[in-house]
């Protein structure tokens, strides 16, 4: 898929001199730009997804942890005293 991309001078001028700077192309410099973009909005969107699936379990059934007993479960990781995550509760 062949794609332009119109940039103003401004930035065409910023991103060669970047490229020049890390010794790529300003081709390569775009496209690992774009990659990084994607991926991060990517990421954002899957969280978003994931927050609203578990806000729709909570409103149905009511279960869930406290911050308190969060904190407490991850203030034993990498501890002699390791505990499993705790039982979630109505």
């Amino acid at each position: 898929m062949a794609t332009s991309l119109k940039l103003d001078e401004e930035i065409k001028d910023r991103v060669q001199r970047l490229a020049t700077t890390r010794r790529r192309s300003a081709h390569w410099l775009m496209r690992e730009a774009i990659r990084q973009y994607v991926e991060r909005e990517e990421a954002r969107e899957s969280f978003k997804q994931e927050a609203l699936a578990s806000w729709t379990a909570y409103q149905e059934t009511g279960r869930h942890l406290t911050g308190d007993e969060v904190r407490s479960w991850l203030d034993t990781w990498g501890t002699e005293a390791e505990t499993e995550l705790p039982k979630c509760h109505g």
